[in-house]
């Protein structure tokens, strides 16, 4: 009863003087406010990289390319090694390499490239020579008819599948399964030799057309606006030779990587003369962790910043409380000479504190939502690579700002509540 009866006169209290609460609680509501909306942009921008890497097919896979330059004796000198990457090694991974669950060879020209629809459509994209395996390593779903089979590799058909850009520019609304393309071997091809007759395309059965999947923020190339080829055809049609340029290799776990590279290492010696120094490696996690030390550093500033914010807005509450106490003395006297006891006083001003905090933080919580939302719109508009900015609004941080609105109420109100409690009675009825 005790309590609720203090509850009752510290909204009595706050009702009377309601301009100065509410400058009273501004420090705590911006504080709240603004920390609550740059963890959301900033876990926001932690969920568009994790998107980006899903579009690249998780973190849960390394890919593996031949170095063109090797550092020796700290020289950047010209890789001369006769060994290349070869379909064959892929082959070997899969068969030898137990902590693997897909091996993704890629042989690539991201864009500028000439394609051409029958009627005059055409337009400027890319290709990728690839096998059975992309579209599972991927996670990649079909929109129409199929994907590249392990008998399209093995004879070199000559089909291919289009991303969802290519097959709109090329076909509007028409579904292009069946229809026949050209697909230019290299742009430079076509600036070159278009006025000397040289043939400079390849003609292709489109069989299938892939899901929209969106732009790489990390190289710049759309994924929709690729058309995927079998990879021996690209080896015999386009590069004229057995190299493979890149392999994308994806663990059951991340926890399986630094395993799955170490068994690839040993297919790869075996396989070329036991060197394996003509190839790098790259670790997508370890781009996630890079990701997650920044994220840490972003919040514990943040953090900092927001505390600092709190903390004048706690000294604000407390200059408050203490000019309350002054103004109320005659009223804290006449409640003593009445029967209540310092605890009960206590309780009544400590818990105005408290109440002043818990509204501005859920003020605080309410407006750094919206600014939240307000600035993953704003962001949208300036960073225009992505069609979408989320803004992340996290359970933890909100539970963290109510928690911590109330300590700065308890701790703040803790000493003019004890000032307010240790008043004598008869000093306090006395006072003007």
């Amino acid at each position: 009863m005790r309590v609720v009866e203090a509850i009752s006169i510290s909204i009595a209290a706050l009702r009377s003087n309601k301009l100065r609460s509410l400058l009273t609680m501004l420090g705590i509501i911006i504080g709240i406010a603004s920390v609550l909306a740059m963890i959301a942009i900033g876990d926001g921008a932690k969920e568009i990289v994790q998107q980006d890497i899903q579009k690249l097919g998780g973190a849960n896979q390394f890919t593996m390319y031949r170095l063109r330059f090797k550092r020796i004796n700290n020289r950047w000198v010209p890789n001369r090694s006769s060994e290349y990457l070869k379909y064959e090694d892929v082959l070997a991974m899969e068969a030898e390499c137990p902590s693997l669950k897909a091996v993704a060879p890629q042989l690539w020209n991201w864009s500028g490239v000439l394609i051409q629809a029958g009627g005059g459509a055409e337009t400027r994209a890319g290709w990728n020579g690839v096998d059975a395996h992309y579209k599972t390593a991927m996670e990649w779903n079909l929109k129409e008819g199929r994907f590249i089979t392990d008998e399209d590799v093995e004879n070199g058909a000559k089909i291919c599948v289009l991303g969802n850009e290519i097959a709109t520019a090329l076909f509007g609304d028409k579904s292009p399964l069946g229809q026949e393309i050209k697909i230019a071997r290299h742009s430079e091809y076509y600036r070159k030799y278009r006025k000397k007759g040289v043939r400079f395309t390849e003609r292709f059965k489109v069989v299938g057309v892939l899901m929209p999947r969106g732009r790489s923020l990390r190289f710049g190339w759309s994924f929709d606006n690729l058309a995927f080829i079998p990879i021996s055809t690209v080896q015999e049609r386009f590069t004229g030779n057995n190299h493979i340029e890149y392999i994308s290799v994806h663990t059951h776990t991340i926890e399986d990587i630094p395993q799955a590279i170490e068994e690839v290492k040993t297919v790869i010696r075996k396989r070329h003369k036991n060197q394996d120094d003509f190839i790098a490696f790259f670790e997508m996690r370890k781009g996630m962790a890079q990701l997650e030390k920044i994220s840490k550093v972003i919040k514990i500033t943040l953090g900092s910043i927001a505390g600092f914010s709190l903390l004048v807005g706690g000294i604000g509450i407390m200059n408050m409380m203490l000019v309350a106490v002054n103004e109320r003395t005659r009223e804290i006297g006449l409640r003593k000479a009445l029967g209540a006891k310092p605890l009960d006083i206590l309780f009544q001003f400590l818990i105005e504190a408290v109440i002043i905090c818990s509204v501005g933080g859920g003020i605080g919580i309410g407006l750094g939502i919206f600014a939240g939302e307000s600035m993953a719109i704003l962001a949208v508009k300036i960073v225009k690579i992505v069609p979408e900015w989320p803004a992340v609004i996290s359970l933890q941080w909100v539970l963290i700002s109510v928690s911590f609105s109330v300590v700065i109420g308890i701790s703040f109100g803790l000493y003019p509540a004890i000032k307010a409690s240790s008043l004598s009675p008869i000093e306090a009825l006395r006072a003007e």
